[in-house]
């Protein structure tokens, strides 16, 4: 997010209480502003609609509709938008501008393919077995092709820069999802749940339409040259691998415990955990302002001493390198410590709020005893996924696999124990993955610290690489330069 640089160092210059506000506002907007202009948009249909005075079984069903549209919507984008992000990357840097939207189709077809690989079959088994109406099943899967098109689009401008586009087309898709919705129910006299459901279908399919359209006022033509992107995931494996078990990671504690005497089935088709779901999300939230902080922080401060060494390897002395070296690791340091203090004290002040004032508003039993483990977990899993960036920055892909590998495995295996312990430990799988993520990945930092030289300087090659015969591996021997000069001492000597 190279972009936001520039217009946080410009706000947070000031050095007031007033800009300081104000810079925190434009990092929210730019970051996470859409999740909670969804969020936000279906708490208020259901307060205008009564949808807490509709039946349990409608209640349930669009709850679990909405939760099983988002994250199998991000698990099927997540093993691409890595690599395509990169790539995209490396395209503009080349100012190879044609090739952009080769990419952006055929990345948008590997991803609808495999998102109806994953939806369509749950869709029959909906139908079929769980008996649910066609036109409800229908409106489903179509929310969930939207939001895939919708986070995928999100990629493109995203690395356009584009932050403040996104946020407004999510607002004008969530008014629009809002007004719909109100149409459908009190004019043409919908049920109330699939009105909503209806409505916010609509609200993601115009959002996906406006960022298209935008993508493709920036980039016009098209160069047709998609074998290059095959080559890329062929390459920069690792980048899928990392995002998939992260992804992954983040919700595999929820599926364990979907199969528990925990868990809830509608419809014979859908099945959640009420109480451990509703835990996850207070846990996110209380810890999700770790993304803005970083994002902020890291544009502000660790871009520049980044760009610094970088500059110095290109044309610098030894002893340039070798400062700037050690001034964009002490910055690394630094901005890890900075965000642990500061996240550690926004996570405390909303802990205590939650605790305090959530039981007086219906969140109370079970949910908030699993909360304070989890929101443990996701303080570290945030500082964790900050060391992956950075892991990035140094072109470390190794590492990043072996920190998300390790990350959704300890996961797993704590939270398969933890259903066998206490209520309150139950969240202990997210902590215990997210501590031995952030140990690899500390570690892994550290080893590259020690190692940059060797990665930045010796990592090219004598020999050009094409496909034949392996050339031989020796290049000096010295038996055969002793015979030669043997030889020549005895033609010197006749």
């Amino acid at each position: 997010m190279a972009g936001i640089g520039v217009k946080l160092n410009r706000i947070f210059e000031k050095n007031t209480l007033t800009t300081s506000l104000y810079g925190f506002l434009y990092s929210t907007i730019v970051t996470i502003a859409p999740m909670f202009l969804v969020i936000g948009n279906i708490l208020l249909m259901g307060k205008v609609l009564g949808f807490s005075h509709v039946g349990y079984m409608p209640r349930e069903m669009f709850a679990c509709t909405v939760l099983y549209i988002f994250i199998f919507s991000l698990l099927s984008a997540s093993p691409f938008n890595a690599v395509l992000s990169r790539y995209m990357s490396d395209i503009i840097y080349e100012e190879r501008f044609e090739d952009i939207m080769a990419c952006y189709y055929m990345g948008m077809l590997l991803n609808l393919l495999l998102s109806c690989l994953l939806g369509i079959p749950f869709c029959i088994h909906e139908y079929f077995v769980g008996k649910v109406e066609l036109y409800y099943v229908f409106t489903g899967f179509c929310g969930y092709i939207s939001l895939v098109l919708v986070f995928y689009s999100m990629l493109y401008l995203s690395i356009c820069k584009d932050y403040k586009k996104i946020s407004f087309y999510f607002t004008l898709g969530m008014v629009v999802a809002f007004l719909l919705s109100l149409l459908f129910v009190f004019v043409f006299h919908l049920a109330i749940p699939y009105s909503m459901l209806l409505a916010l279908t609509i609200g993601f399919f115009l959002i996906a339409c406006l960022e298209f359209a935008r993508i493709k006022s920036y980039f016009k033509e098209n160069s047709n040259q998609y074998r290059r992107i095959f080559q890329y995931f062929r390459r920069y494996w690792e980048l899928v691998v990392t995002n998939f078990f992260y992804t992954l990671g983040l919700y595999i504690h929820n599926f364990v415990f979907w199969t528990t005497d925990m868990r809830m089935t509608v419809a014979k088709s859908f099945v959640c955990a009420q109480p451990y779901d509703m835990a996850t999300c207070l846990a996110m939230f209380t810890n999700i302002s770790a993304s803005i902080i970083f994002i902020s922080r890291i544009e502000m401060n660790f871009h520049e001493r980044y760009k610094a060494y970088s500059e110095a390897v290109i044309g610098g002395r030894g002893s340039d390198i070798r400062i700037a070296k050690s001034r964009m690791f002490g910055q690394l340091i630094d901005e890890i410590m900075n965000l642990v203090r500061i996240q550690f004290i926004i996570t405390v002040i909303i802990f205590l709020f939650c605790i305090i004032l959530l039981p007086r508003v219906g969140f109370s039993g079970l949910t908030i005893r699993i909360y304070p483990c989890l929101a443990a977990g996701y303080f570290i899993l945030f500082i964790m996924y900050a060391e992956i960036l950075f892991l990035y920055y140094f072109n470390d892909l190794q590492g990043a696999v072996i920190t998300s590998v390790v990350f959704c495995l300890t996961t797993f295996l704590g939270s398969v124990i933890a259903t066998a312990l206490p209520d309150i430990w139950y969240g202990v799988g997210v902590l215990a993955g997210s501590f031995a993520g952030w140990v690899s990945a500390y570690l892994r930092l550290r080893w590259v610290s020690k190692n940059l030289d060797i990665h930045i300087f010796c990592r090219g090659s004598l020999l050009q690489k094409g496909i034949g015969k392996k050339p031989s591996g020796k290049v000096f021997d010295v038996y055969q330069e002793l015979r030669e000069q043997e030889k020549k001492r005895e033609e010197r000597k006749t």
